[in-house]
């Protein structure tokens, strides 16, 4: 089939895919337009090179007509013929750049799989500490040493100041070991680009010893768990004592002890519960919008959550505190704010209060998340396959290589995962795709036997083919058998 000549007509209809494509020119061989899934669209030119195929960049539509980018594609093509190498003259170049241009570039070229927000985050941790440290460096003359002398920078605070956003908010830039480790990382992925495409040979970023991350490490004993239930119903109930700065004018303040208590919002109390009780990360939940919501199906629908679209099975308990959220007509959001149309934005405040109250200080949000997955383990189900696939730590198919291979003590037999492989085949059922509770395995790996339920297979048809069971979940398991939850609901 003849390829039709290039033109903006042709350009302009071109619609975004799930990934970048290119579209030929019947008019010129070696000239394309690349459109990507953001929507933007570059010219090409492609050509082979002492054995190597060659891409060099022309443009970008809109800033060049289409008859511009072919005749430079021409021009570049032509080049080829001659013994010229224009993308390896054009990475040499490149090579001279300043790290503040390649990030500048990195932000614009190299972010097309990562969501807005994170690339928000990115965009801060660029502008307040790999510009001011290392912007003015060419990126071949960066080193490992460098990277380590950044980093080291970064976590003693050298790039801690105030600084004033767009909105015209002051924000605190601390630093800290954890900025730092996170911030590297984000380094190494800027350099991984700049070695792809050809403008530095190795990345400086390896072998960097990074500093120990501590988030996630934090873990809700069953105490602390009766402790923050018992200060989430008295948040919704009595209220909360107020807390008073010291040094404040009392003038104002109301003499009668049960005037100084304050009830908080009933959709934050429900937020801070459906973290605790589903796994989900914040933006989830305060994103969630009726519509998620499967009561039917028992499930939230999350199609746009961290690691892709996923479905969140709901237990009893998660349910019940869905049902009696109160909806506000006209608002789409289950956790709404004091915009009528818009969710609410955080929990910061609430948060402070009722962790205050349950002395529990220095417990964030985000450790409820693991705190559920703690104990799913606790209750039997391996973290790699189950706990970890249904709070979206990991998908169907890959488990992080830093994360440890968790065994399960149940009744003086090791489970792992393993086992849960072994087991589920014998059952017919693919490994990545489910967990399982209970399960207990022979010292010689011969007789398997199901001690609890298997979790999964049913999340489309979550009644079983072969009994009249009702449907079941994982939340409900552990929610009715895990003490640690009773002080929820």
């Amino acid at each position: 089939m003849t390829k039709p000549t290039l033109t903006k007509t042709i350009v302009d209809a071109l619609r975004p895919r799930d990934r970048d494509y290119v579209t030929w020119c019947g008019k010129l061989a070696g000239f394309c337009v690349r459109t990507r899934p953001t929507g933007r669209k570059s010219y090409i030119a492609q050509y082979d090179f002492n054995g190597l195929t060659r891409k060099v960049t022309i443009g970008t539509h809109g800033a060049m007509t289409v008859d511009q980018a072919r005749d430079k594609a021409r021009a570049v093509l032509a080049n080829a013929q001659l013994g010229v190498d224009e993308a390896e003259t054009k990475a040499k170049r490149r090579a001279e750049m300043t790290l503040a241009e390649l990030c500048d570039e990195y932000l614009l070229d190299g972010c097309d799989q990562k969501k807005a927000s994170t690339i928000a985050t990115d965009k801060g941790r660029i502008a307040r500490h790999i510009k001011p440290l290392l912007g003015t460096k060419k990126i071949s003359d960066v080193t490992r040493g460098d990277i380590e002398r950044f980093m080291r920078a970064v976590a003693t605070g050298k790039t801690a100041r105030v600084l004033t956003n767009e909105k015209g908010n002051r924000v605190a830039v601390t630093g800290g070991k954890g900025t730092a480790t996170r911030t590297v990382r984000l380094l190494g992925g800027i350099f991984s680009y700049a070695v792809k495409h050809g403008y530095i040979n190795s990345n400086p970023r390896s072998g960097v010893q990074l500093y120990a991350d501590g988030k996630g490490k934090r873990y809700l004993s069953p105490a602390e768990f009766q402790q923050l239930g018992d200060a989430l119903r008295a948040a919704e109930t009595t209220g909360l004592p107020w807390q008073f700065n010291e040094g404040v004018k009392e003038k104002h303040r109301p003499k009668m002890a049960e005037n100084q208590r304050e009830v908080i919002s009933p959709h934050a109390i429900a937020a801070i519960r459906l973290l605790m009780l589903t796994g989900c990360r914040l933006s989830e939940i305060l994103k969630l919008q009726w519509g998620d919501v499967d009561f039917n199906r028992g499930l939230l629908d999350l199609s746009d959550s961290k690691t892709g679209a996923k479905e969140v099975l709901l237990g009893a308990a998660a349910l019940k505190v869905l049902a009696e959220i109160p909806r506000i007509k006209g608002n789409p959001y289950v956790i709404v704010g004091e915009s009528k149309d818009k969710p609410r934005s955080d929990l910061k405040r609430p948060w402070k209060r009722i962790t205050t109250h349950a002395d529990l200080p220095n417990l964030r949000l985000h450790d409820l998340r693991h705190s559920f997955a703690s104990v799913g383990v606790a209750s039997g189900m391996g973290l790699p396959i189950g706990v970890a696939q249904l709070v979206g730590l990991v998908d169907d198919n890959q488990v992080p290589g830093d994360m440890p291979q968790l065994v399960l003590q149940l009744g003086g037999v090791v489970i792992g995962q393993d086992d849960h492989r072994l087991l589920l085949q014998r059952q017919g059922m693919p490994f990545a795709a489910h967990g399982a509770v209970g399960l207990g395995v022979d010292d010689d790996g011969g007789k398997v036997e199901l001690l609890g339920q298997l979790i999964g297979p049913l999340l489309t048809d979550r009644r079983r083919a072969d009994d009249d069971q009702p449907p079941f979940s994982l939340c409900p398991f552990l929610t009715e058998h895990d003490a640690r939850f009773d002080c929820l609901t």
